[in-house]
């Protein structure tokens, strides 16, 4: 597509898309850290991948095994 466009539309894109971030609403790391923390510890009980899966629920449970005497 931006083969097709000169390279003052190319820039008019750039300044529209520069524009558009310029208003994007910015939040200082410190505050958007404490409320992923918050976030991520409130989901910690149902998580999965901490608390594990009950073995009646497990898709994954190995059904049977073999053996060969």
């Amino acid at each position: 597509m931006a083969q097709d466009m000169t390279e003052k539309d190319i820039m008019k894109m750039e300044v529209e898309q520069l524009k558009k971030e310029v208003k994007t609403e910015r939040a200082p790391v410190s505050t958007s850290l404490s409320e992923m923390k918050t976030y991520i510890e409130s989901l910690t009980p149902e998580d999965p991948l901490i608390k594990g899966v009950p073995d009646d629920r497990n898709p994954f449970k190995e059904k049977g095994g073999c053996s060969i005497s």
